[in-house]
């Protein structure tokens, strides 16, 4: 082998910084490529739409305070003055996110920022003598976990769970339209008794169908009650105020639950119970996503081809499945970091650690990794066209599942008397275990059983696409 074959081939070195540029370049994928399908999300659980939540809460608590005469001295603020501290919130934009990083910088401190970034406003709304009403009482987490919890619930309400609706829909709409398409089973992978394609599909409805419900009923808690929870500065500062029922009617005002028995920090208890139904959610997709798969890779679907877009770089008769397939590594991931949030966030050290605080910052990424797998899930499905020619000819060609609806007349017929109706099962085992057993094998050996004539002719006349039992119907359980 010659010097200049046996050199190592090398990436040119000298490359320009990307790091370096003037543009932002993504890191992860659903801040680049993917961003499109997560973007609403971004009103929820970017850096950018925490702070300002921070703010918003910090407005309202404001707005609370006076509006309740909490503090001696002070009195309702106009309904004016009231609307230009809102603005705060409906103007925070680019230059806002700008400006609250410059302060930052300074204070090292998110939080701190935020009452800073607020306390620069007041002097023009003329509240510049109330600027130590800005954070009266609260410690960072009062904030932080009320502003989460706005933007968690927001990112749920508004744009996950419409999503995940969507896609239970389509999923149900299939499951109505293909209810009567019968389908040989699979147990353990082998043939066993038929169902309807319809059927198999609501089954997954009804089960993410389920998790959506549990979803719904998520618990939002908030708390405002000081740096250990104790409300010792409230009362230190103004005895006379009922601060238990100043905090609880604010977190309700928020929209959320009133946690009224907490350390430092909200437990967070509610975000794991609810990670955990999202990550259930998550994995009954998966399943969904590999029988899918499975169900094309051997002619149950049909994929409608994309004009214009290559299935395989090399192979141009491909059409990949492949929005399952990254469905299926999108769900993975994402219900990774929700048993990872839900597994941190419940603990804390003594009455506070920081732990919480890295952790939450990844809610977004593990929301976007969902409703990625969600919108790529949909956008397959809508691809898909049902082969029944293909379904009718496996039923065919597996008459030996007929087998189990055999020995069972032949159980009742021996119940009711009949004679000659010993040992059904190892008869049928002899007969169809480990064989192929046509139409007409499978006839004469009913026919020869010296059954009733009434069960005779009712197993004649069952087919494996006919041994379906009440399948369709059950489908109807998706409306009830």
């Amino acid at each position: 082998m010659s010097d200049s074959a046996s050199a190592t081939t090398r990436i040119p070195s000298g490359r320009l910084s990307l790091a370096a540029s003037d543009e932002r370049i993504a890191l992860g994928p659903l801040d680049g490529r993917y961003f499109g399908a997560v973007a609403p999300l971004v009103d929820y659980l970017s850096e950018a739409a925490l702070n300002r939540d921070r703010v918003a809460v910090e407005v309202e608590w404001f707005i609370h305070l006076t509006s309740n005469n909490v503090l001696p001295g002070t009195s309702p603020l106009t309904a004016e003055q009231q609307a230009s501290l809102r603005s705060i919130v409906t103007e925070f934009d680019a230059a806002a996110v700008a400006e609250l990083a410059e302060i930052e910088r300074v204070t090292v401190h998110d939080v701190k920022a935020v009452e800073y970034y607020i306390g620069r406003r007041l002097p023009g709304i003329g509240l510049d003598e109330l600027t130590a009403l800005v954070h009266f009482g609260c410690t960072s987490e009062d904030i932080n976990n009320l502003s989460y919890a706005v933007g968690i619930k927001g990112a749920v309400e508004d744009v996950w769970l419409p999503a995940a609706k969507t896609l239970v829909a389509k999923i149900a709409a299939m499951a109505e339209e293909n209810r009567n398409i019968p389908m040989l089973s699979r147990t353990h992978g082998q043939p066993a008794t038929p169902t309807t394609l319809g059927k198999e599909l609501a089954v997954t409805a009804h089960r993410l169908g389920r998790q959506l419900a549990r979803i719904e009923k998520t618990e939002f808690l908030g708390k405002i009650n000081g740096a250990t929870g104790t409300y010792a500065a409230h009362y230190a500062s103004v005895p006379s105020a009922d601060w238990q029922q100043v905090a609880k009617s604010f977190v309700e005002g928020l929209g959320l639950s009133w946690n009224p028995l907490t350390t430092q920090i909200e437990s967070h208890d509610w975000q794991a119970e609810l990670y955990a139904d999202m990550a259930r959610f998550n994995r009954i997709l998966h399943n969904l996503c590999t029988d899918v798969w499975s169900y094309i890779s051997i002619g149950y679907f049909a994929q409608i081809p994309v004009a214009g877009a290559t299935g395989s770089s090399t192979m141009p008769h491909k059409v990949n499945p492949i929005r399952f397939e990254n469905a299926e590594a999108n769900l993975e991931i994402s219900s990774a970091l929700l048993d990872t949030l839900g597994a941190t966030l419940v603990t804390s050290r003594w009455q506070r650690d920081l732990t919480d605080s890295s952790s939450q910052r990844n809610i977004g990424v593990a929301f976007g990794h969902s409703l990625l797998a969600i919108n790529n899930v949909l956008g397959g499905l809508g691809r898909l066209d049902t082969a029944e020619p293909v379904l009718a000819e496996d039923l065919d060609h597996n008459w030996e599942v007929l087998g189990e609806a055999i020995q069972m007349v032949m159980r009742a017929e021996a119940i009711a008397g009949v004679p000659g109706m010993e040992n059904p099962y190892e008869r049928l085992k002899d007969l169809t275990r480990g064989q192929r057993v046509d139409a007409a094998r499978m006839q004469e050996f009913v026919s020869g059983l010296g059954l009733s004539a009434e069960a005779q002719e009712r197993l004649l006349a069952l087919t494996p696409g006919s041994y379906i039992g009440i399948a369709p119907a059950l489908v109807d359980h998706l409306a009830g």
